[in-house]
C-alpha cells in the first residue's frame, strides 16, 4: 500500500502542476514563449487525477474504519467529520465545477486562464487543508504548505508543460527572460515554506537523526535530488540563453525534459513523505530504523541516540566523486554530448553523495 500511496501522490502532483502551467503559459503572449498547446483531454485527466489519487488516503480511512463500524457508516464519517474527508469533498465539489468550466473554455481568453488558475489554486488549498503539517499546526502548517506547493506548481508546471508540450524551436529567448527570474522567485518561496514545514515534522538539532527511519531517507534523497536539480536550472536558465543567443537554431527542449523528469523524482521523495510517520512521532528503535540504513549504520541503535557526521576517507572519496559528476553534468552540455549522459552524471552524482553521508554516520 505504501507504493501505491507513493506513486499516486506523486502522479497528483503532476497534475496539479500541469493545470496550474498550462493556463499560466496560455496568459503570457505568443511572442513570449514557445508554441504550446495542451489538448483538453490532458487538462481533463489532470482534474480527473486530482479528485481520484488525493481520495486514496481517504479511502484507507475508510477501509480502516469500516472494519470497525461497517462501510455504510464510515464513509459519511470520513466525509463529514476527519479534516481529511472534509478537505477531500471540498475538492470534490469544486472540480465539479472545474470540469463544466474546462468543458466551456476558451484558453484564447485571458478572463478564462485567470479563472483556471485561481480554481487550481483552491484545490490547492484543499490539498493545504488536509496537509500533515496542517494537522500539527493549523495556520502555520495550511499556509507554509500551500505556498509551499503553490511555488512548486507554478514552477514545475510551466516546465512541464514547456518540455513536453511545446511545438518547434522559436521564441525560447523571450521565454527564458522571463521564466528565468520567475522560477528563481519559486525557488526562493519554496525553500522557505520548506524551512517551515520541516520545522514542524523535524528538530533540525536532530536532523541527522531522522536519516535512521524511512522519513529521513526520503527527505535526504529530496534534498539530493535537488542540488543537481539546481544545476540543471542553471543550464537551462544560464547556458542555453547564452547557447541561443550565439545559435538560434539549437534546440533546448531535450534539456529542459530531463529537468522535468529530475522534478519527477523529487515529486517520487516528496510522495514518500507522506507515506511515512515523521521523525517528531517516531522513536528511533531496531524495528523503525530504515533498511537503508541498516545496510550503513553500525552503531548501537538506542533510544537516545544522537546521530553524527564523522568524515572518513571514504566518503571523501565519494564525495569528490559526487563533484566531479556535477562537472562532468555541465561539460556534457557545453560539449554538446547526449542529454542522457547528463541524466546519468545527475543519478551518480547522488548515488556518490547519498552514499558519503551514509558512511559518515556514526
Amino acid at each position: 500500500m505504501v507504493i501505491i500511496g507513493t506513486l499516486t501522490q506523486a502522479l497528483l502532483y503532476v497534475c496539479y502542476a500541469m493545470l496550474m502551467g498550462s493556463f499560466i503559459l496560455d496568459l503570457v503572449p505568443n511572442k513570449h514563449r514557445p508554441v504550446v498547446h495542451v489538448p483538453k483531454k490532458i487538462l481533463l485527466f489532470s482534474l480527473g487525477g486530482i479528485v481520484i489519487f488525493s481520495f486514496i488516503p481517504v479511502l484507507q480511512l475508510i477501509l480502516y474504519l469500516s472494519s470497525l463500524r461497517g462501510f455504510l457508516e464510515a464513509l459519511p464519517l470520513v466525509l463529514l467529520t476527519f479534516e481529511t474527508g472534509k478537505s477531500w469533498f471540498f475538492c470534490f465539489i469544486v472540480s465539479i465545477i472545474f470540469f463544466f468550466f474546462l468543458l466551456h473554455s476558451d484558453n484564447e481568453k485571458k478572463s478564462h486562464n485567470f479563472i483556471g488558475i485561481l480554481l487550481t489554486f483552491i484545490l490547492i488549498c484543499s490539498m493545504g487543508w488536509s496537509s500533515h503539517a496542517s494537522s500539527i499546526s493549523p495556520i502555520k502548517g495550511f499556509f507554509s504548505d500551500t505556498v509551499h506547493f503553490t511555488a512548486v506548481s507554478v514552477w514545475v508546471g510551466v516546465i512541464l508543460v514547456v518540455s513536453w508540450f511545446s511545438k518547434g524551436e522559436s521564441n525560447w529567448l523571450p521565454f527564458l527572460s522571463w521564466f528565468t527570474p520567475t522560477a528563481i522567485f519559486c525557488l526562493g518561496l519554496t525553500i522557505i515554506s520548506g524551512f517551515l514545514l520541516m520545522d514542524l515534522v523535524v528538530d533540525y538539532e536532530s536532523y541527522f537523526n531522522s536519516w535512521m527511519i524511512p522519513y529521513g531517507q526520503a527527505l535526504l534523497l529530496k534534498h539530493l535530488l535537488i542540488i543537481p536539480l539546481l544545476v540543471y536550472a542553471m543550464i537551462n536558465g544560464v547556458l542555453i540563453r547564452n547557447k541561443l543567443k550565439k545559435d538560434i537554431k539549437f534546440k533546448p527542449r531535450s534539456w529542459v525534459k530531463v529537468e522535468s523528469i529530475v522534478i519527477l523524482l523529487i515529486f517520487s521523495a516528496t510522495a514518500a513523505l507522506g507515506q511515512q510517520s515523521p521523525p517528531k512521532e517516531t522513536a528511533i528503535t531496531n524495528e523503525t530504523i530504515s533498511k537503508m540504513t541498516s545496510l550503513f549504520f553500525r552503531g548501537d541503535v538506542v533510544p537516545d541516540i544522537q546521530v553524527q557526521i564523522s568524515i572518513h576517507l571514504n566518503s571523501i572519496i565519494l564525495l569528490i566523486f559526487a563533484l566531479l559528476f556535477l562537472v562532468l553534468l555541465v561539460l556534457s552540455f557545453i560539449n554538446k554530448r547526449h542529454v542522457i549522459l547528463s541524466f546519468c552524471m545527475c543519478l551518480l552524482s547522488v548515488i556518490s553523495l547519498y552514499i558519503s553521508l551514509m558512511l559518515s554516520m556514526e
